[in-house]
């Protein structure tokens, strides 16, 4: 697998959560992320190999590299119950996202980007019908994805059952929702749900859930893009968490 993008290689060599067996950099690039990343890559003992860019241009598939490719061991998953219980042993009000059906990688990227921001402790996706940590979800998510332990559960529906036994409660965005995001109380250990990009949530998935909240919208689209509803809804939390006074 390949991690790929400035920011996104420079993160993977300081968070150490991977082992990353080589870097490649093409022989023109230039710039002070690339000298941090030759710099960490020297400390850890990693082999940096000059290549040009049609060959990182042929690795990636065309995609904008950023003129730095790091090969790495395939992405693996946190243990779902590890999660939840690491998450409960932070000293502090758990906040756990769970993302059903996501089918495009780059809203996938931008929420884990926005989930490091605002003190998620943790994403659980489902293993079917849902993007898992691709290259494209790493380098979109700007290295977020390096700190984020993210989990695949075979069963949503029943890991929201588990999480509301342990003291969850779970909210779930919905432009249905009887309430608006602002007026609920997003205090304390709580599991945001937020649905796939074309179909939202299902109406099983829904029902599992404690509350179903909305975003107002005057506008004539009917609708926010997932990773920004989801983004306003984290920070919502954030805020409440954080004792922020609310500026409306």
């Amino acid at each position: 697998m390949n991690i790929f993008g400035r920011q996104s290689v420079s993160e993977a060599l300081k968070a150490k959560s991977r082992s990353i067996e080589k870097i490649f950099v093409t022989h023109d690039a230039k710039g002070a992320i690339l000298d941090e990343i030759r710099h960490l890559a020297h400390l850890q003992r990693i082999p940096v190999h000059l290549v040009s860019k049609k060959f990182l241009n042929n690795i990636t598939s065309n995609a904008n590299n950023q003129s730095v490719v790091a090969v790495v061991p395939e992405q693996k998953y946190v243990d779902v119950y590890d999660l939840i219980q690491n998450a409960k042993e932070k000293n502090k009000s758990p906040f756990i996202l769970i993302l059903h059906e996501f089918q495009d990688p780059h809203n996938f990227g931008a929420v884990l980007r926005t989930a490091d921001a605002c003190g998620v402790d943790g994403v659980i996706i489902g293993k079917h019908r849902c993007v898992g940590i691709t290259p494209a979800v790493i380098k979109v998510s700007a290295g977020a994805a390096e700190y984020i332990p993210v989990t695949q559960a075979a069963n949503i529906s029943y890991t929201i059952e588990h999480l509301k036994e342990d003291g969850f409660k779970i909210f779930a965005a919905d432009a249905k929702g009887e309430k608006n995001y602002y007026d609920v109380d997003l205090k304390g250990p709580i599991a945001l749900v937020l649905g796939s990009e074309e179909k939202g949530l299902t109406q099983h998935i829904k029902e599992k859930c404690d509350y179903l909240v909305k975003i107002p919208i005057v506008g004539r689209v009917s609708s926010l893009n997932v990773s920004v509803a989801g983004g306003i809804l984290m920070y919502e939390a954030y805020r409440q968490r954080n004792l922020i006074p609310n500026p409306l």
